[in-house]
């Protein structure tokens, strides 16, 4: 299951991300916020980066104006890889090569069609389970 997660400036995008995943019967847990009324990204950074670390949680998207802000609050959480993208690209190698487990945007960077791209690579991505990849991912979580 993911764990969701996204500030006011994020907001109107992730409603587009729950429809994608509702569409597409993917499950999902919405951690908030719940409206565009002003509040502070790394709270919802670090609530998904939590469900994920602790394992209730597979893997998790985050969501601000700007994406950062809620990629370095998610990566304080020991365990967590974030990856803040903007292609597809980007998706695809941060889960082949670092076996991210939480992909973050921004709201104001991408449009709703790239993001939804970028979800769909994310998620369909699998660690690519090659050893020097394996080697690196352990070197980032000691």
């Amino acid at each position: 299951m993911l764990a969701l997660g996204c500030d006011h400036g994020g907001y109107q995008l992730m409603k587009d991300v729950m429809k994608y995943l509702d569409e597409n019967n993917i499950p999902y847990e919405n951690l908030g916020t719940y409206s565009e009324e002003a509040v502070d990204y790394p709270v919802y950074g670090k609530k998904v980066a939590h469900a994920v670390a602790a394992g209730t949680h597979d893997q998790g998207i985050i969501i601000c104006g700007t994406g950062i802000g809620i990629s370095l609050a998610a990566n304080k959480v020991k365990g967590i890889r974030a990856a803040l993208c903007g292609d597809v690209f980007s998706a695809k190698a941060t889960r082949e090569h670092n076996n991210a487990n939480i992909l973050a945007m921004g709201a104001r960077v991408v449009g709703v069609g790239l993001a939804l791209e970028i979800v769909k690579a994310f998620l369909e991505t699998p660690f690519s389970n090659g050893q020097r990849h394996i080697n690196r991912v352990n070197q980032i979580e000691d």
